[in-house]
């Protein structure tokens, strides 16, 4: 049985869960701070066309973290559900393929993209006047998203491995350099659009690096391991790591969630408002990465609680967890919510002149926008409740229907009825049906439960262990007997 800095099977659910919760927050809102100075310093130094052109890039960027926490997510689970059951050279072997299947997929998309920037930035949707400024930040930030993938897979080993703090520093330090390397580069130096990508760059192979080599050289439990080479072995570890993205792939979804709406709204403001419009949508591109971490912090706080005692069968603890985390969503959206609405003015302010274009635009557009931020953190903690808990079907579902099957229509329709202030609601309106769905769905499954006399979330084998009335699931039988023949 694993022993780390944090009891998770005895110790008081709510204390694990801010324990977890305050340092994998100020650590996100840290990595989201990276991105963040970067817009502030462009919108005073570039003006509206810089954030614009940034914003052009940000979905392939998005789409990238998404793959890294789609590892990160189905290795972080395997792995503590290994740990439970005292597994621990499988769950180190699981963390190993899983770093070194991102760094060959991110090595790929790098090369593609430097290679051919221009059709690139054509692709991601640049006017004739921003391809010369999406080029050059591609050039000059791209290939340091090696290390933004390794950061992203590391941190939820890092935490699994008992050290949250150290994975607050990993981003706090990425954040902090950068800060000072953008004033640097833009301002003293000169640099413009260059320097900030080339200040990001910097920042992230800091945080990546500090990462890689605690989990090389100084990991309580889950340190790399040399993994064999024979093909029997190749063959295994490409069946643990289809079966780990596909418990995490509702977090690709989640990010690409991120990448269609930015995608999709630099098309629709670029359509109807022109260069301008792309710049007021990015200044709120500069925001939402903020609220995206504040749900991802709560859900990945929440997932090695949950997943542990998911493992160990302790249903009561699971189901503790889960409310904790959904309250803070919910208190957390009104917060933000709160803001968004009552600050617009000072919030557009921090990026470009108030007296400008795009920033007219954006004030106008912040108050419709804030309206699906409690819905977006209520969906957010519940796609990673049902991962945690190996419900991959109900994640991925949920995860396309915010991403994919509702946004997309939103986008496209809420505009031709409702003029700009549509384009600004199409957020909202995805996620709210979303919710209302996630709680329907809730119910329905609470009920069946209760009719059946049991909870379909505690796992065959605690079945055995502590005789409870428990329904037997194919899907969760199939997910223990991968996890009992995953080592290679």
């Amino acid at each position: 049985m694993m022993k780390d800095a944090l009891n998770l099977s005895h110790e008081n659910v709510g204390k694990l869960f801010r324990q977890y919760f305050f340092p994998t927050l100020l650590g996100m809102l840290g990595m989201s701070a990276v991105t963040a100075v970067d817009g502030i310093f462009v919108g005073h130094s570039v003006g509206s066309d810089g954030i614009a052109a940034i914003n052009i890039l940000v979905p392939v960027l998005m789409l990238a973290t998404g793959i890294g926490l789609m590892v990160g997510v189905g290795c972080s689970v395997v792995a503590s559900i290994h740990l439970s059951r005292g597994r621990l050279k499988t769950a180190r072997l699981n963390v190993t393929q899983a770093l070194l299947f991102v760094t060959v997929v991110i090595a790929v998309v790098i090369a593609a993209m430097v290679a051919f920037p221009g059709p690139a930035a054509r692709v991601l949707g640049a006017s004739d006047h921003l391809l010369p400024l999406v080029g050059e930040y591609l050039l000059w930030n791209v290939p340091s998203w090696i290390f933004l993938m390794w950061t992203a897979v590391a941190l939820f080993i890092i935490r699994l491995d008992g050290a949250p703090k150290l994975a607050m520093t990993c981003s706090l330090v990425a954040a902090g350099l950068n800060v000072i390397l953008d004033w640097l580069f833009m301002f003293p130096l000169g640099w413009g659009l260059m320097g900030a990508a080339f200040a990001t760059s910097i920042s992230t192979v800091a945080g990546g690096t500090i990462a890689m080599f605690y989990l090389t050289f100084r990991a309580r439990t889950l340190r790399l391991v040399r993994p064999k080479a024979s093909r029997k072995s190749l063959r295994l570890t490409l069946r643990n790591l289809g079966y780990q993205c596909r418990i995490g792939s509702s977090a690709l979804l989640g990010e690409a969630t991120m990448a269609v709406l930015m995608f999709m709204g630099n098309r629709v403001f670029m359509r109807y408002l022109g260069d301008d419009g792309v710049g007021a949508f990015g200044i709120v591109c500069y925001y939402t990465p903020f609220i995206f971490m504040v749900g991802n912090a709560i859900a990945k706080s929440a997932q090695p609680i949950i997943s542990y005692n998911f493992g160990a069968g302790v249903g009561r603890r699971t189901r503790e967890t889960e409310k904790i985390a959904l309250l803070t969503a919910l208190a957390c959206g009104l917060t933000t919510t709160a803001v968004f609405s009552l600050w617009p003015d000072s919030l557009v302010g921090l990026f470009v002149a108030p007296n400008s274009p795009a920033a007219g635009m954006a004030i106008a557009g912040f108050p419709y926008f804030a309206t699906g931020f409690i819905a977006f953190l209520f969906n957010l903690t519940a796609v990673g409740y049902f991962q945690s808990v190996e419900r991959i079907r109900a994640a991925t579902v949920f995860a396309l229907l915010r991403g994919f099957l509702l946004l997309v229509p939103s986008f496209l329709a809420l505009p031709a009825w409702w003029g700009t202030r549509g384009i600004w609601l199409a957020m909202p309106v995805a996620e709210s049906l979303t919710m209302l769905l996630i709680v329907g769905f809730y119910f329905v499954v609470r009920h069946r439960e209760r009719n059946r006399g049991g909870d379909s979330r505690t796992p065959p084998a605690a079945y055995c262990e502590i005789q409870i009335n428990s329904v037997f699931s194919p899907s969760i039988l199939r997910a223990r007997n991968r996890c009992r023949n995953a080592e290679t």
